[in-house]
């Protein structure tokens, strides 16, 4: 129950969403906040939606669900899934090395790392699609085995890969710092071995953070466009990636069935990152 010293003055409406606070300015940053979030992100996701809708069901289904339509998604979110677990694995033991570890150039390695946030996309693709070509530098030590990595679609998932690493890195290595090594000292005590200590202790402890850079590796790899279409070969079925086909739309000025396609990898995108924060919290549950 309320106190009479909590209750508000005779007069006082007490605020409904937020605590009473010192510091004024409250309706002044919310307000900023959602005319921005407005602006840069609800309106023009409204419009994609509101063009899309100007189709009748049978043509949205026909434009976005056609059969070079589905092979595009299943190359971008496919591709985007498999760099996005590539990065998870070895961004969590760059961030393990960079953290636990003294080694020599350790600061030009830890620089190397932001090099895909600076480095314009564009710039990205034609440096790997020359390296990975069949005469670059890595393409001609790979093509003795048989393995043939630009214009194909394992370019699209080197490509992504690429961009998102980043992602992973820096979301684990500040909790990762904050993990003292004195937690994995005290379950040596204990009796753990290494292995029992990593899957009991420190990965626990680093899931939410994992998952979280699993999620933006993978979210930025679904929209990549630049560093993609450079390496991809581009050939409709087999390498097209869905948001180079909103492109082609667009330049055949069919605006709704570019729209259609939008939304649908939009759609599919909320549905996937709602499904990886549930495992987020669910992670945070158990920590």
């Amino acid at each position: 129950m309320t106190s009479i010293a909590e209750r508000p003055p005779a007069g006082v409406r007490r605020p409904l969403f937020r605590r009473r606070s010192a510091i004024p300015g409250f309706g002044l940053t919310l307000g900023v906040t959602l005319a921005i979030l407005s602006t840069v992100v609800l309106i023009p996701l409204f419009a994609v939606a509101l063009k899309a809708g100007q189709q009748s069901p049978a043509e949205f289904l026909a434009d976005a669900f056609s059969q070079r339509a589905m092979a595009a998604y299943r190359l971008s979110f496919g591709a985007a899934f498999i760099a996005a677990a590539i990065n998870a694995l070895f961004g969590l033991v760059t961030a393990w090395a960079l953290v636990r570890y003294e080694f020599p150039f350790k600061g030009l390695v830890n620089a190397i790392i932001d090099l895909p946030f600076a480095l314009p996309t564009a710039v990205a693709g034609i440096a790997l699609a020359s390296l990975y070509a069949e005469n670059g530098w890595v393409g001609a030590l790979v093509k003795p085995l048989g393995w043939k990595v630009a214009y194909t679609p394992l370019g699209v998932v080197v490509a992504l890969a690429f961009i998102g690493l980043p992602f992973v890195v820096r979301t684990v290595e500040p909790v990762l710092r904050d993990l003292s090594a004195d937690v994995e000292e005290a379950a040596a005590s204990l009796g753990a071995n290494r292995l029992q200590t990593l899957v009991r202790v420190i990965l626990p402890a680093l899931a939410p953070a994992w998952l979280t850079g699993f999620a933006l590796a993978f979210a930025r790899g679904i929209g990549e466009y630049g560093s993609v279409i450079f390496i991809a070969g581009n050939m409709p079925y087999k390498s097209e990636i869905a948001p180079l086909l909103i492109i082609i739309e667009l330049e055949e000025y069919k605006y709704a069935g570019a729209a259609a396609i939008a939304v649908t990898m939009l759609g599919a995108s909320f549905l996937m990152l709602f499904v990886i924060n549930l495992i987020q919290a669910w992670a945070r549950r158990r920590a």
